[in-house]
C-alpha cells in the first residue's frame, strides 16, 4: 500500500539506487507512476507492505518500507529488485551498479566507477571533506544525517587521507 514518503517513520527501511545519469522530466513522471503502481501491489507473503519512494536529485531512487507495519521479506525484496531492473530497461540506464560512486563537486553531482574514485583520492581530487553519497544506509532517518556526508564520515573514508 502506497503512502507519502514524508509520513513514513524514521526507522523505515530503505534501499537506494543511483542512476548513471539524471532522469529527464518525462522519465520522472513515468517513474513516479510506475513506482506508485508497484508499491500499491507490493506484498510480503500475500500481505500488503506499507511503502513509498523518493527521488533525490533526479538521480537517486529511494524505496522504503514501514517495517513497523510489516517487515520486508526475501520475496518482497526480490520483487523490488525486479521492479528496479524493469526501470533500468524502460529508461535505458543503470540503477544497480554498486561499483559506481557518487560525490559532489561544488553543487554538481558526479558519478564515477570505484577505481576512478580511488585514483581521484590518490591525487587529492577527492579528499576527506568531499561530500559523498553513502547509499549503504538502511533507514529513512539516516537519509537526513548519514547519506550526504564528507567522505571521512562514510565507508569512502578508506580511500581518502
Amino acid at each position: 500500500m502506497y503512502t507519502n514518503f514524508n509520513t513514513l517513520p524514521q526507522n523505515s527501511r530503505i534501499w537506494i539506487y543511483q542512476a548513471d545519469r539524471e532522469f529527464t522530466r518525462g522519465e520522472v513522471d513515468l517513474l513516479q507512476e510506475n513506482a506508485i503502481a508497484f508499491i500499491e501491489e507490493w506484498t510480503r507473503h500475500g500481505a500488503a507492505l506499507k511503502g513509498s519512494f523518493a527521488l533525490k536529485y533526479n538521480r537517486f531512487l529511494v524505496l522504503a518500507v514501514d517495517e513497523s507495519f510489516a517487515n520486508a521479506s526475501g520475496c518482497s525484496i526480490d520483487a523490488s529488485v525486479r521492479f528496479v531492473k524493469q526501470m533500468e530497461t524502460l529508461f535505458s540506464m543503470d540503477l544497480m551498479n554498486k561499483l559506481n560512486v557518487t560525490y559532489k563537486e561544488g553543487q554538481t553531482i558526479r558519478l564515477v566507477n570505484l577505481s576512478t574514485f580511488q585514483e581521484y583520492a590518490k591525487v587529492q581530487k577527492i579528499t576527506s571533506e568531499t561530500i559523498v553519497f553513502n547509499n549503504m544506509i538502511q533507514t529513512k532517518g539516516d537519509l537526513k544525517s548519514l547519506w550526504e556526508v564528507p567522505a571521512q564520515q562514510s565507508w569512502h573514508r578508506r580511500f581518502v587521507s
